[in-house]
């Protein structure tokens, strides 16, 4: 099982995220938190699904690997939220985050996360895709959430886990937890691939 054979690795998350870490120690791996500083940009023309992918794998290329034991394992991972074919990453400021919210009320969007899994003799970069809808919100109800919540650290200004999650989803297409940040089952496989290879 991948349980056992993965203790032979020594895993890495390149990311802060307490919803990452939180989904991570989850699925019943040990790790360890080593954030990447690199700046978020993509190359102009890129789809969304193209966004993820590259952000992911920008992170994760930067780590210089050598440094690292040779039973090292990297896992690196970017979402965003993508309404109207306009990307929304995260907030500038509050003011952002309810324009951000204001344009998902009443309505579908697509939620994307890129992730890459690396090691010496592995590298592998996929995408999965989640569709959510919201009801409609009140200017309000908006507000309040942006005030207790504080969500300007959030792809698309939203937590699916926080009120506006419990409150607002009608429906959920996809995986759940990539809406979180980290798509869990799609990132088991890709895990498989790394240790079974």
């Amino acid at each position: 099982m991948l349980l056992e054979e993965i203790k032979k690795y020594k895993i890495y998350l390149a990311s802060q995220s307490p919803r990452r870490k939180e989904l991570l120690a989850g699925m019943g791996f040990d790790f360890e938190v080593m954030p990447t500083h690199v700046k978020e940009v993509h190359p102009e023309g890129c789809t969304p699904a193209q966004v993820v992918e590259h952000l992911s794998r920008l992170k994760i290329q930067s780590i210089n690997i050598e440094q690292f034991p040779e039973n090292a394992l990297f896992i690196a991972s970017d979402t965003i939220v993508v309404a109207d074919d306009d990307i929304l990453e995260k907030p500038a400021s509050d003011e952002d985050a309810f324009r951000m919210l204001r344009q998902l009320s009443g309505r579908e969007h697509t939620v994307m996360s890129g992730v890459s899994v690396r090691t010496r003799r592995f590298c592998a970069t996929r995408h999965s895709e989640t569709q959510v809808r919201f009801r409609a919100f009140s200017d309000e109800e908006l507000w309040h959430y942006i005030r207790h919540y504080h969500p300007n650290d959030k792809a698309g200004a939203y937590g699916i886990q926080e009120w506006i999650g419990y409150v607002g989803v009608e429906s959920v297409n996809g995986s759940f937890y990539n809406v979180m940040g980290l798509p869990t089952c799609m990132l088991w496989t890709m895990l498989q691939e790394a240790v079974y290879q």
